[in-house]
């Protein structure tokens, strides 16, 4: 199929971007790496009448260390993060992460803010914002704030983001001295859609397990450090709060059990980073 017809802007400068934000609402579509946008267009589940293209603003093209944090601007392409030489030193669970995201052909495309604006409960960078409580940075001709990605997340495919507001970044915080992280992720293949995801973040005395692909939104949980029995009755515990969901790829008790098992895979693999 073919889109349907729609009016195009190359953005000059971010200002434009939010004029036409303000102008079009929900009526208009931001585009950067196009990896979701395009397919949605081209398969008319989505019929904006313009599409507004960002990604030659040089000023949304950055990846910045500041403080405790690592701004990564919404032109950044997900391969660029990938192989950007501070990834694994300061952000060790998105090094351990990106590579299952997609492919390599979308990844060259694709914008990590795309993933986080697009929301799929199955991919691995909303999930991993999620668990480092990252926080994503919203513009307007009105301001700016800032929302943390707890919030931000509001359903399958939904956010907090209004139709005026364009994702210009998001903001990660930094590897934190004695806490590990791991993640571990289930597929038909390597490069599809996550049955289940894990990210787990290991400290001395907090475990914390973020789970994606089973409900509508990525979903996090904090326990005490637990080993043993404990740690398999808590995890037990956590997995039938899940509201998991049926497809034709898993049944609900089979993605719960993945829970299970790849859960404390990798809380046992992030406890072994830590030491």
């Amino acid at each position: 199929m073919k889109p349907a017809r729609f009016d195009y802007i190359r953005a000059a400068d971010v200002a434009e971007t939010h004029a036409a934000l303000a102008e079009f609402g929900n009526d208009a579509r931001v585009i950067a790496g196009g990896q979701t946008l395009l397919p949605m267009l081209s398969m008319r589940l989505v019929r904006p009448k313009i599409v507004v293209d960002i990604m030659h603003l040089p000023a949304l093209r950055g990846i910045e260390a500041s403080g405790n944090d690592i701004r990564v601007g919404a032109g950044v392409r997900q391969a660029e993060l990938l192989s950007w030489p501070g990834l694994a030193e300061h952000l060790p669970l998105l090094s351990a992460a990106l590579p299952w995201v997609g492919h390599a052909q979308t990844r060259s495309r694709g914008t990590v803010c795309g993933s986080v604006a697009h929301a799929d409960p199955s991919a691995e960078i909303p999930l991993c914002l999620l668990a480092l409580d990252a926080t994503i940075e919203l513009s307007s001709r009105g301001g700016r704030r800032r929302v943390k990605a707890a919030e931000f997340f509001t359903g399958m495919m939904t956010t907090a983001r209004t139709d005026n507001e364009l994702i210009e970044a998001v903001h990660i915080p930094k590897k934190r001295t004695g806490t590990g992280y791991a993640f571990q992720e289930f597929g038909r293949r390597h490069g599809d859609f996550a049955i289940v995801a894990c990210a787990a973040i290991i400290t001395d005395k907090n475990v914390r397990l973020v789970i994606g692909g089973v409900a509508d939104t990525p979903a996090r949980h904090d326990f005490a450090a637990l080993d043993g029995k404990a740690l398999n009755e808590a995890l037990d515990a956590f997995a039938w709060t899940l509201d998991a969901r049926e497809d034709l790829h898993a049944t609900a008790r089979y993605r719960r059990e993945l829970v299970r098992q790849m859960g404390r895979a990798a809380i046992e693999e992030a406890r072994a980073c830590r030491a």
